[in-house]
């Protein structure tokens, strides 16, 4: 495979950022590239490298040898999975960009099941790991505590003002490409609260916002502390509302 050149039209990007992940990311990357492969459609995998201290960047240098469809964006220092994603998010070419998590959790198979909800209109389409909990067809593996937790925090989410979502914070999002370098033009949460940020100022600007229940496995090696993250993004969602109310998001832009 001929890595895409800089004027060849790219149909998916795929963003994943990376903070010490050298445990976790090359099987990820291996079935991201063999099932996107399969697909004969064009893409890019965007690793963004998040001020990594172990061997992260070295072993996806060492995979990208191999398929060219990969790049390496280094971060000169750890800014936070919201700063990361921002940056791929920006230099990712495609016409519809997906941001996964380095772990896997998420097979990229259910990229699918986002693709069927923007067809079908969506501006973004992201996972869910509370539907999918309630639909037998589907198998979600994880912790029960972070299971109790996690819909805590989303309960409090929507009394704060994002509605109708039922997973705010699955790492497994799908943008159309007008929509993403609108948003992420203007947001400026670094830290795991950037979700939040993102679909406070999706809904507001009127965007089509479409869960969809996907299949999705803990991984070993989590770095969010559940309880102390959870407080911290539910603070963060506070001064995105401040912000919000003082203008500090710029008017929507034209959308294509």
């Amino acid at each position: 495979m001929t890595a895409p050149s800089q004027t060849q039209t790219i149909h998916l990007s795929i963003i994943i950022p990376a903070y010490n992940e050298a445990a976790r990311i090359l099987p990820y990357l291996r079935d991201i590239s063999a099932y996107l492969r399969q697909r004969g459609t064009s893409f890019e995998v965007l690793v963004v490298d998040d001020g990594s201290l172990d061997e992260t960047a070295a072993l996806v240098k060492q995979f990208l040898a191999r398929d060219p469809a990969v790049r390496l964006l280094r971060l000169p220092r750890n800014t936070g999975k919201g700063g990361a994603v921002r940056r791929g998010m920006r230099e990712a070419r495609g016409k519809v960009l997906l941001f996964a998590d380095a772990d896997g959790a998420t097979p990229i198979q259910e990229l699918e099941r986002l693709e069927a909800a923007m067809k079908g209109g969506a501006d973004i389409a992201i996972g869910s790991r509370f539907l999918a909990s309630h639909d037998s067809r589907y198998t979600v593996r994880a912790r029960w505590h972070r299971t109790v937790l996690g819909n805590l925090f989303n309960r409090i989410v929507r009394g704060l003002g994002i509605r109708g979502v039922t997973d705010t914070q699955c790492g497994f999002k799908l943008f159309r490409a007008p929509v993403a370098r609108d948003l992420f033009s203007v947001a400026c949460v670094n830290g795991y609260g950037f979700d939040l940020e993102l679909l406070y100022i999706a809904q507001r600007r009127g965007y089509r916002i479409t869960e969809v229940p996907i299949n999705w496995a803990d991984q070993p090696g989590s770095k969010v502390r559940v309880l102390r993250d959870g407080l911290c993004m539910l603070r963060e969602l506070l001064a995105v509302r401040r912000n919000y109310a003082r203008g500090r998001y710029a008017p929507i832009t034209e959308v294509q």
